[in-house]
């Protein structure tokens, strides 16, 4: 647990796919890497940004798996082996645990929503699986998760801390009590770290500017950096994640520039606009080798 609650800068990995629309390991393995060569301590497998949501669970647990025996000595793996599903959400938690993650991240229940107390029920039945963060997204599951829901289970041995994306006030406020907090939200996390006392970041930007990232999470003075890296951590959400990522790393070359649908690349325009806010940094300080808008006849889309 102590371990875990350490890591201050974890990415929510982004998921390449090759021609036939498989999971591309090689390329998979090869951005881990860069993360690691970043300074990133942990990786969320198959979150919404590794595109959980259009994976069948067996690609999803093979992902976990490959992970944690590849780079669990270097890395935090954690298996995004939620589900609105309790039943669905406690054998993936199983099977990721018996896989070799560290640490399984679970949302609530989404879409078919259920009350506070089935909220709570549906923590209570994951907990006592393994170490596991709770990850509250109002804005993806149309429900929040208050502080106090979380105040009836926060005791559990096996309750790591939030992923929290309602705030830095709210984040403040549950680290005051000694629940952890990392921010989901990249925009927020530099002051979430430094004036909110976060734990960290669960970071999408981390994809392609990882030591940048890195940089936030351990300088309080690096204020100039967090506002020059604002206007691309805007672009990175000028569309739902993990279209804009996806399209970033494309741009970069450090992915092939092949979707699994329903996401599709960024305009040409906001391709355009990519490429200026990236320009301002140095290449080396971004994931991949290279800086192209690419022609929309260079994306791929597949079912």
């Amino acid at each position: 647990m102590k371990r875990l609650k350490a890591a201050s800068l974890i990415t929510a990995i982004k998921t390449p796919y090759n021609r036939d629309g498989e999971i591309d390991l090689a390329t998979y393995d090869q951005l881990v890497e860069q993360l690691i060569a970043g300074g990133v301590e942990g990786i969320i497998v198959g979150g919404t940004t590794g595109e959980g949501q259009l994976m069948n669970w067996e690609e999803h647990l093979m992902l976990i798996a490959h992970s944690a025996n590849k780079f669990g000595d270097r890395l935090i793996i954690i298996g995004n082996t939620g589900s609105n599903n309790t039943r669905e959400a406690i054998k993936a938690t199983e099977y990721g645990f018996a896989s070799g993650m560290d640490a399984a991240l679970q949302i609530n229940p989404y879409y078919g929503r259920t009350s506070e107390q089935g909220v709570i029920e549906h923590f209570k039945k994951v907990l006592p699986l393994g170490p596991l963060f709770i990850y509250n997204v109002p804005g993806r599951t149309g429900q929040d998760v208050t502080p106090e829901m979380i105040a009836q289970i926060a005791d559990h041995p096996n309750f790591i801390g939030m992923k929290e994306c309602a705030g830095n006030e709210r984040i403040a406020a549950y680290e005051a009590q000694g629940i952890a907090c990392w921010s989901g939200n990249d925009d927020e996390a530099f002051e979430g770290r430094h004036k909110a006392n976060s734990h960290g970041v669960m970071s999408v930007t981390a994809n392609i500017a990882p030591s940048l990232m890195r940089k936030l999470m351990d300088d309080s003075q690096a204020s100039e950096l967090n506002k020059k890296m604002q206007p691309l951590i805007s672009w990175l959400f000028c569309e739902p994640n993990p279209i804009s990522i996806n399209t970033a790393l494309a741009m970069t070359g450090a992915v092939a520039p092949i979707f699994r649908l329903p996401y599709v690349a960024l305009s040409a325009e906001q391709r355009k606009q990519g490429v200026e806010l990236l320009s301002a940094f140095d290449q080396n300080e971004l994931v991949g080798d290279e800086l192209n808008v690419l022609e929309d006849s260079d994306f791929t889309y597949l079912a």
